[in-house]
């Protein structure tokens, strides 16, 4: 038992017999992901019952190009097969994967991309469609499932990718730098890579019109010229929930009112959108303008007494042509620096100074009205 064990050692700290192992696991988790794949499709699929309960488009963009995947799987299982009879302990594998890759590309990108409608669709129908739910939850009970739900065989194709990228990473760190497969292995990494990057590229790229396209439908121009919210390239860098303090001179010019309201900041990669509060699901768009014509520095206002929380926002034009200078004021020191940050450069940032007439008293209303003390102004709007 004794020399066995020692055996057993000595072998699987031999380098070689390890990659040969990082080999195999390709072939094995590829059996495995074929195996799933194929339930899949012949368990949820293809059954008439479950595609009675919805319509063409809902079994297109839920299944999406399943069965195109399940094909590829085989093809490449196939040849993995085959080179595992030629012999025991491969020695290379990245030829095959280069074979394949272009089929890899060809139905893994579309698929992966086409995931964030599926899982919106199956949320839904899972909420609204009885005879879906009722159909799907008695698929999921046979015993081919091994109790796995629809879900996590809908999800296999990303997972098997990108998978598959990190098995051939970890071949590379197990193999000689001077062996005469490293150039096919890393180019059988890299060309997988792309097809992982891409498909990471265009999820986020869809995820981000799918922002826009809600973020339109919730934001009205009742007071400006309306603009399109969906254009190629854009993109929702931060949005959040400030205070607009604005300040007026009362009559007679010995006292200021200052008075508060809450305004919501939209800051594209190519736009900011300043709205008023949110008001039955909309957003009443009050100003924007090109980021190009905006910047946003710190700020120091004595005699206000402003908290630390205040940055000063300046659109140099906006959507009318003017310039136009509002001071905000974060929930947090650390969000503030994040908006300066989003908004401007760290080299383009100065310190600015408010000051106000010495001695002046400050008159307010019981209604979103602030006493002007230091820890309550939130917002200050400078007057033209």
């Amino acid at each position: 038992m004794q020399s066995l064990v020692y055996f057993v050692v000595v072998v699987e700290g031999d380098f070689e017999f390890l990659r040969s192992q990082a080999m195999f696991e390709v072939i094995t988790s590829e059996a495995s992901y074929l195996k799933s794949l194929t339930v899949a499709v012949s368990n949820f699929l293809g059954p008439r019952e479950l595609a009675m309960t919805l319509h063409s488009m809902e079994r297109h963009t839920l299944f999406s190009n399943l069965l195109e995947v399940r094909d590829v799987s085989e093809s490449f299982l196939l040849d993995l097969e085959q080179r595992l009879e030629e012999s025991l302990l491969m020695t290379d594998l990245s030829d095959l994967v280069l074979k394949h890759s272009e089929a890899f590309r060809r139905v893994y990108i579309p698929y992966v991309t086409n995931q964030i409608y599926q899982e919106a669709l199956a949320q839904r129908l899972l909420r609204e469609n009885v005879k879906f739910v009722t159909v799907v939850r008695r698929l999921e009970e046979q015993p081919v499932c091994q109790r796995q739900p629809l879900k996590s065989f809908l999800v296999l194709p990303f997972q098997r990718i990108t998978r598959l990228k990190n098995v051939l990473e970890n071949i590379l760190k197990l193999s000689d730098p001077e062996s005469p497969v490293i150039p096919s292995l890393k180019q059988a990494i890299r060309a997988v890579g792309e097809i992982v990057s891409e498909c990471n590229d265009n999820v986020k790229r869809m995820k981000q019109t799918e922002e826009l396209v809600l973020l339109e439908q919730q934001t009205v121009f009742r007071k400006v010229k309306s603009i399109p919210l969906i254009t190629r390239g854009r993109c929702l860098v931060r949005q959040w929930e400030l205070l607009q303090v604005i300040v007026e001179e009362a009559s007679g010019g010995s006292r200021i009112k200052i008075t508060m309201k809450p305004v919501q900041l939209h800051l594209f990669n190519d736009l900011l959108l300043i709205s008023g509060k949110k008001e039955e699901g909309r957003f009443s768009v009050l100003d924007y303008a090109q980021t190009s014509s905006v910047t946003a520095e710190r700020l120091t206002a004595k005699s206000l007494g402003l908290p630390s929380e205040t940055f000063l926002l300046h659109l140099t034009e906006n959507h009318a042509g003017s310039a136009r200078a509002l001071i905000l004021q974060a929930h947090s020191k650390e969000e503030k620096e994040q908006w300066i940050a989003a908004i401007s450069p760290p080299d383009s940032e100065a310190e600015h100074n408010i000051e106000l007439p010495e001695g002046r008293a400050v008159k307010t209303s019981p209604i979103e009205e602030l006493e002007l003390q230091n820890a309550e102004v939130s917002l200050v709007e400078a007057m033209d």
